[in-house]
């Protein structure tokens, strides 16, 4: 469900906006509607916010997100196009029902804190409840909530200029969650913190949202701070938004040169989780099946070893070719009595960084479960190896593989190379 909807909007500044809009609509660029007297801050923008979601806007000095985040909550009137809250189109509503809906469900974080020095850390806390004339006993209450909430329970008679400046900005986080406001719009709100303090707050941030699931917008030009917080990101460049996706989708499949030129320095073994790369496992088996029938499906899949699973997917061990075999030799049970049950494991939402040390712990592809124990998908390790490389293009190539559908024996992708005999054909 979209709490906040763009759709086609412009903003063009000069003596004549509207014709500004026209232009650019028949494909004059930014320095052409300069030396005509117009400046076009944002393009043709259109996206959609969904409710409970951390939607970043990302992009460079200049590239018009701030100028869009004023369209999202009405301070500023788009030149062509609508912004939509909860279906309402902000320009069609009133100065006095603006207002409203500003002072009760939208709330604003600022860069430079914006704390009045003459108020305690209570006083600015409850500001915004102030300005909806709530009762003080009410104001203080809810100040005092949103501040334990942000961490800073025992300084509400502070002053501010007795806080640091991540303290200062969890006072300013604070003031936007009293007032229980349905979105928080956030304008570079860390980027004026030294890099620890500014990493703290965004673990804040992303540990409040856990626990309230607000919507959230977050203006930044920090590509880093950008993936790290962003459910789904919108990159600007030049008032246009060329990228909006996931972490995921930017880093693995940009858009054009700028945006692959934008991610090419990011840590990708922190943004890519274990979904995005598995593949589908080449060979499962019953755990009630014979020693034949696991035969059978390791050698149609040339593969030494293979997980069991049950009829509904869930991971129960891993049996190899070897013990098969032996089992042939010696008689004729079941593959839960030849399997081994330690098996090494990880999530989807797991970080690729995280996967290495389970990875070499594994002698078959590492296996995916979800929150049940089902399997849904393998991770074989030159997989792994290739998805911490430098080169977008094979990340492409892995993160389609691993949407293939699964064949009709149940699992895998195609055999990794050369970490052993099991690694190698599982």
């Amino acid at each position: 469900m979209s709490k906040l909807v763009a759709e086609h909007v412009f903003k063009v500044f000069g003596r004549r906006p509207e014709e500004g809009v026209r232009r650019v609509q028949e494909g004059a660029d930014r320095s052409q509607l300069r030396a005509e007297g117009t400046t076009a801050a944002v393009i043709d923008a259109s996206f959609e916010v969904g409710q409970g979601e951390i939607f970043v806007v990302m992009g460079l000095s200049g590239s018009g997100k701030s100028t869009l985040l004023r369209m999202l909550n009405g301070l500023s009137e788009p030149t062509s196009g609508r912004v939509l809250f909860d279906g309402q189109d902000l320009s069609a509503l009133s100065p006095k029902a603006l207002r409203e809906l500003r002072s009760h469900r939208i709330s604003m974080v600022f860069q430079h804190f914006a704390l009045f020095p003459h108020r305690t850390v209570l006083e600015n806390a409850g500001y915004g409840l102030e300005v909806q004339g709530r009762p003080r006993r009410e104001r203080e209450q809810k100040a005092a909530e949103a501040l334990a909430l942000v961490g800073l329970s025992g300084w509400e008679e502070s002053w501010p200029d007795e806080l640091s400046g991540g303290m200062q900005q969890r006072v300013g986080l604070a003031r936007a969650l009293a007032t229980d406001a349905d979105l928080l719009l956030m304008d570079e709100s860390f980027s004026a913190l030294d890099p620890l303090i500014r990493r703290d707050m965004q673990d804040q941030l992303l540990d409040l949202q856990q626990r309230l699931r607000k919507t959230i917008v977050f203006i930044t030009h920090d590509l880093n701070e950008a993936m790290r917080l962003g459910d789904r990101i919108a990159v600007m460049r030049d008032g246009r938004v060329v990228q909006t996706g996931s972490a995921e989708d930017i880093l693995v499949d940009p858009a054009n040169d700028y945006v692959a030129g934008f991610v090419r320095g990011v840590d990708r073994s922190r943004v890519l989780t274990a979904a995005s790369i598995m593949q589908q496992p080449r060979a499962t088996v019953d755990p009630g099946d014979g020693p034949r029938a696991a035969l059978r499906a390791l050698r149609t899949e040339q593969a030494s070893a293979a997980f069991v699973v049950t009829p509904g997917r869930t991971l129960v061990g891993t049996v190899t070719e070897e013990k098969v075999a032996e089992a042939l030799r010696g008689g004729d049970g079941p593959v839960r009595d030849l399997m081994d049950t330690d098996c090494v494991t990880t999530h989807g939402d797991t970080p690729l960084a995280e996967l290495l040390t389970p990875a070499s712990q594994s002698k078959l592809p590492l296996a995916v479960v979800d929150g049940s124990g089902r399997l849904t998908g393998v991770i074989p390790r030159v997989t792994l190896l290739a998805a911490l490389g430098d080169e977008p293009e094979t990340v492409v190539g892995l993160s389609h593989a691993a949407a293939a559908p699964p064949s009709a024996v149940g699992a895998a992708g195609p055999a990794p190379a050369g970490t052993g005999k099991e690694a190698d054909r599982a």
